[in-house]
Order: structure tokens, then sequence, then C-alpha cells
């Protein structure tokens, strides 16, 4: 299997007089559920679906209360906000105004990454 991507010119909107470039882009060629997900893993081990989607769902719960979830060699979640910045340290909630949760790969996905193909469309 290979990633797909297609190229694109982009120019600079900073410098709008420099000369465009091209960049790649990849590009997905669908989508998965959690539902179907659950399903392929059950097939492959003797984890059930439902204990699948347990354990995500567990995963959540500990993210919202500031925990990071870490998935052994797979990688590792968090929660990320970002906030408008304060004169003073008198810092306000209503000043948070994104939440995101990231992911750091581990020694897995950094792998697989590593050892990439890629096919043009």
């Amino acid at each position: 299997m290979a990633v797909k991507y297609t190229v694109s010119e982009k120019g600079n909107p900073l410098q709008p007089q420099q000369q465009k470039k091209w960049y790649a882009n990849a590009k997905s060629t669908g989508d998965t559920t959690l539902r179907a997900l659950s399903k392929e893993i059950a097939q492959r081990s003797t984890v059930s679906p439902t204990d699948m989607q347990s354990v995500l769902i567990v995963l959540t719960e500990h993210l919202s209360e500031s925990k990071i979830a870490r998935l052994g060699d797979f990688g590792a979640f968090q929660v990320s906000i970002g906030s408008e910045g304060a004169e003073t340290a008198k810092f306000n909630v209503s000043m948070i105004k994104t939440k995101k949760v990231t992911f750091r790969p581990g020694i897995d996905i950094k792998k697989m990454l590593n050892n990439l193909k890629f096919e043009k469309q």
C-alpha cells in the first residue's frame, strides 16, 4: 500500500510577488468508523467490538480529567488549549479560544512513517 498524494501550486501570502512553488498534499482514499475498527480488531484478536469501544470511551474520560493517555509504543494523546494573551496574571477562562487533542506518535507510528511509500494520483 502507498499513501496517495497530489501536488498543487501555492504562493506566499506575505510575499505575493515571489514565484509560486509546488507542494505535495496527502489525499485520503476514504475513512472508517469506530464500529468498523472495533469489528476488525475483534476479528484479529480476542477483544470484542464492545470492549474496544469501551477502551476509547475510558480514554476520552481520562483526557477530560487533564491526564495524558499513553498507549505504549503506539503514542500518546493529550488535551491542548490556546488562548488570548492577558496583560496581567489575572487570566479569565473566557480567554481560552481553542481546544484540541494532540497526538504524539510512539515508536510504532514513527516506524510506519519512516517506511511509507508514496503514489502520485
